[in-house]
């Protein structure tokens, strides 16, 4: 028995070293198949390497041509337009997606379920939110009745941001009731986290808070460590809208650190924010001055005066009246 289990760690390792390899690769490996393909630019996608996963979907694209396989190039066709998208040159992707229609067919689930998630976000990012949310039904029901649980989330998932509020909250628990139900819980960190500022879009501090407890939960036994950095802050900013002061500090103070050690100026811009409110809501307004003049800074470094200028703004405002507060204390703290 030893010997088996020796032999069967061996192999394991090797196949393991080997997956290793082939995604250290600057280019695919034009060995390989499209559906193999397919699956490594996938997971390139999803660590966020757009440019690398282009690449790997190209060529499963051509690879797809090449032997006639007409679902693999309607996937890897819909992801090059998604990796266009996403970078912000959504006049590039719009060909390749243009270029799925010519493939795909509702015959074939694999390929039609990824031309409908594409199509969805094509018309989301137009700022057409009904049509999206149209398409993203459409995709939910397809995936249901194919069985492709994975994507039947993902559809949730996007009518709970693209939808009207009730159906942020509908889609959002129906999304969280099919993870659940079909094993897919690497879903369940984003489902809860969204459902949570939907609650708190409707003003329901104590239902977003319970959201974001959940969030927070699913996002440490899936997620990064990026994605528990950004759980446990919007736990903390939740505590601090329902007047929980305490638990909010208790949570976002150590959030500083983290924030720096993994270099995310963004999330350490929204943590000084947070403190820098807190402190400003407790008539500390010296403190406040300096953890809002850090935010501000921070976020300023990531672009956020391009991105959301009205939250730069928010921002902005609320430090210049934290200032002209602390200039009417009689005694001013040594800096």
């Amino acid at each position: 028995m030893k010997k088996v289990s020796s032999i069967f760690l061996q192999a394991l390792l090797i196949i393991l070293l080997s997956i290793n390899i082939v995604f250290s690769q600057d280019k695919p490996e034009t060995d390989f198949d499209a559906p193999y393909l397919i699956t490594a630019a996938d997971s390139l996608f999803k660590d966020r390497d757009y440019e690398k996963a282009r690449e790997w979907y190209m060529q499963a694209a051509e690879k797809a041509e090449e032997k006639g396989m007409k679902s693999e190039l309607t996937e890897a066709n819909a992801m090059i337009a998604r990796t266009y998208l996403i970078q912000g040159s959504g006049n590039e992707g719009l060909k390749y997606l243009k270029k799925t229609v010519e493939t795909g067919t509702p015959d074939d689930p694999k390929g039609w379920s990824r031309y409908l998630s594409v199509r969805g976000r094509f018309e989301w990012n137009n700022e057409n939110l009904m049509k999206a949310t149209e398409t993203f039904k459409e995709m939910f029901y397809y995936c249901q009745e194919h069985e492709l649980w994975d994507r039947a989330v993902d559809a949730a998932h996007m009518v709970a941001i693209t939808g009207t509020l009730e159906e942020q909250v509908e889609w959002g628990l129906k999304g969280i009731r099919i993870a659940e139900d079909h094993d897919v819980h690497s879903w369940l960190g984003p489902l809860w986290n969204n459902l949570g500022a939907t609650y708190e879009d409707m003003k329901e501090y104590n239902d977003a808070l319970h959201a974001y407890k959940q969030a927070r939960e699913y996002h440490y036994k899936y997620g990064s460590e990026r994605n528990k950095l950004i759980a446990d802050w919007a736990v903390g900013h939740a505590y601090r809208k329902v007047d929980s002061t305490e638990q909010a500090e208790d949570v976002l103070h150590p959030l500083v650190s983290w924030s720096e050690r993994l270099n995310d100026k963004e999330f350490l811009g929204w943590t000084y924010w947070e403190l820098g409110q807190l402190e400003y809501e407790r008539h500390n307004y010296w403190e406040s001055v300096k953890y809002l003049r850090d935010a501000l800074n921070n976020l300023r470094e990531v672009g956020i005066d391009n991105w959301d200028p009205d939250k730069y703004r928010e921002i902005a405002d609320l430090l210049e009246k934290a200032k002209k507060r602390a200039d009417q204390k009689v005694e001013r703290p040594h800096e």
